[in-house]
């Protein structure tokens, strides 16, 4: 009865979310920008309503059910010392292959979405090590099939580079050292700049694309300089955008504030660019305008569009009438995430078998290699547990959350 109940909601959800059946919605030309407003291809306005696609490209540890290690590199070395890099490797290509698939895209788009972000990390365009690749990176080949897919469902995608080169946080969700080192590192912003050079060169005339968000909640708030830091933000994206208009003049480019996504102090300039828009962030407060009032100000005063990249992890009550504040502002959103360990996000997978002993080693004190054995389950229950994880985040396998989906208003 547990495996058939999961089943029987997943069969009612994708009824209420039943994928279009034909791309009748495929963009034919570019997103563009008209004062506050986003207008679609076909000269209407234009609200993005949709989700992220976190934890596929930019592993985070509690995505997984864990709390030490939260960042991707973390995450690489404690599958690591559980089963070897070699089987490491084999478990991230085949995660990259079963997190997002086809199906989830369809489930995406039935459920009423126009847009999903994707998240990424800059090394799938590098030749570090990451994901089980030390060279060929196969991020445009990832984007490349996610793209398709959002052309065949009416999907637009937000590219959203969430870790550039030398960290832009200081946090784990850039899979940093715990600083901010872009911003005093001048080979990680030609690096920074380059890439997305690259990305704007392959995906230039490329409609599916909504914008290029160019990095993720820069500068958290816990560095003593971070007035000094902020300053080096706006010449920074200038720098990028710069880099990215001299491969293609169509896409918009996303700035998103410091202090997660939320300060836009920083920003005096909002003319150097045509097709500019900025991104804002909020988890918690009251869903009020005035929780996002300073979004609003900014909003009014540049004339340009503003954007909520991320929230969610709320009630429903909560969710349902952040919504309603931002559509009846102009705000357009994805929550997130998509997919999670358990709910609160849309669909959720359950932990398998003998997953609370990988998680026990997680939050065990690894710190030195005595430790690392001490604390270590045996090498084929680990084997095990990480070979049915990647069968539980499939989607078919995955329980989508119904009031959830409901809460964050795609329809």
């Amino acid at each position: 009865m547990k495996k058939i109940l999961p089943i029987l909601l997943t069969a009612l959800l994708l009824v209420a979310c039943k994928a279009p059946k034909s791309p009748s919605s495929t963009p034919q030309s570019f997103v563009t920008i008209d004062g506050t407003s986003l207008v679609a291809p076909d000269g209407t306005p234009f609200l993005i309503k949709g989700t992220n696609l976190g934890n596929w490209l930019n592993p985070e540890g509690y995505m997984f059910g864990f709390h030490r290690p939260n960042s991707a590199g973390m995450i690489n070395d404690l599958i690591c010392q559980l089963v070897g890099p070699d089987e490491a490797a084999a478990f991230w290509k085949a995660f990259k292959d079963n997190y997002i698939t086809e199906d989830d895209i369809a489930f995406i788009a039935g459920c009423g979405a126009n847009t999903i972000r994707l998240p990424f990390h800059y090394k799938l365009f590098t030749d570090e090590d990451y994901m089980g690749l030390t060279a060929a990176q196969d991020g445009f080949a990832r984007i490349d099939q996610v793209v398709e897919w959002c052309r065949k469902y009416g999907l637009f995608l937000i590219l959203d580079m969430h870790d550039a080169p030398g960290g832009q946080t200081g946090d784990n969700i850039d899979d940093s050292r715990g600083y901010p080192f872009l911003f005093d590192s001048e080979p990680a912003q030609e690096l920074f700049c380059a890439i997305w050079k690259d990305i704007a060169a392959h995906y230039a005339n490329e409609p599916v694309i909504l914008g290029y968000e160019l990095m993720n909640e820069p500068i958290a708030p816990y560095f003593d300089n971070v007035p000094e830091l902020n300053a080096k933000l706006e010449p920074l994206y200038k720098r990028a955008v710069a880099a990215i208009r001299e491969a293609d003049p169509n896409h918009i480019i996303l700035l998103g504030g410091a202090q997660w996504n939320s300060n836009f102090e920083p920003f005096s300039d909002w003319s150097f660019d045509d097709r500019i828009m900025y991104t804002c962030h909020r988890y918690g407060g009251d869903p009020t305008p005035e929780a996002i009032r300073s979004f609003i100000d900014f909003r009014d005063r540049t004339g340009l569009p503003m954007y909520m990249g991320e929230l969610g992890h709320n009630t429903d009550e909560w969710q349902r009438r952040f919504c309603e504040t931002m559509a009846a502002n102009g705000i357009g959103w994805t929550f997130w995430p998509y997919k999670k360990i358990d709910s609160s996000c849309m669909v959720g997978y359950t932990a398998p078998e003998n997953w609370d002993r990988i998680q026990a080693f997680a939050e065990a004190p690894r710190g030195t290699f005595a430790e690392i054995r001490d604390a270590r389950p045996d090498i084929e229950t680990a084997r095990k547990a990480l070979a049915d994880l990647l069968e539980a985040v499939k989607f078919a396998n995955c329980t989508p959350q119904t009031s959830y989906i409901e809460s964050i208003c795609l329809r």
